[in-house]
């Protein structure tokens, strides 16, 4: 059996449009000429985790795979400091007042991840754990 990388290099260029919104200017920037490789402006890792498997497949599930891109503090010119394929990584990104842009996962990517759930296999089911008969009740003890 083959070995599937968990990394692969991607590069990207940032495009920004000035836009005015009820009166103030602000610029919106998207993510331009994904491509595999450091051939771009934007050089980044995209490294994946057997943990985050569930969120792969659930980005994979979707009408329309992304890309996370994590960006630096809103009220900055974007900086480019990570990427990821889940959903749940970039929430965490926005919970810590990161900026996050997004961008269509490429079809070489989509079939990339693919290939590694199938050969890591899909996440366990996350299902209740059960209870010990008793646990969680306060117990009297009677002596």
């Amino acid at each position: 059996m083959t070995s599937i990388s968990s990394t692969r290099v991607l590069s990207f260029a940032l495009t920004g449009e000035s836009r005015r919104i009820k009166g103030f200017a602000t610029t919106h920037w998207r993510i331009v000429d994904l491509q595999p490789g450091d051939q771009g402006p934007c050089v980044l890792k995209l490294q994946l985790y057997l943990t985050e498997r569930a969120a792969y497949r659930f980005n994979l599930t979707a009408r329309t795979p992304r890309l996370f891109i994590r960006c630096g503090g809103s009220d900055d010119k974007p900086l480019p400091s990570a990427i990821t394929a889940s959903q749940d990584v970039a929430a965490s990104w926005l919970d810590g007042e990161q900026r996050v842009l997004e961008v269509g996962m490429p079809l070489a990517i989509q079939a990339w991840l693919e290939a590694y759930l199938v050969h890591h296999g899909e996440a366990p089911e996350e299902g209740r754990k059960k209870k010990r008969k008793g646990a969680g009740r306060a117990r009297e003890d009677i002596a």
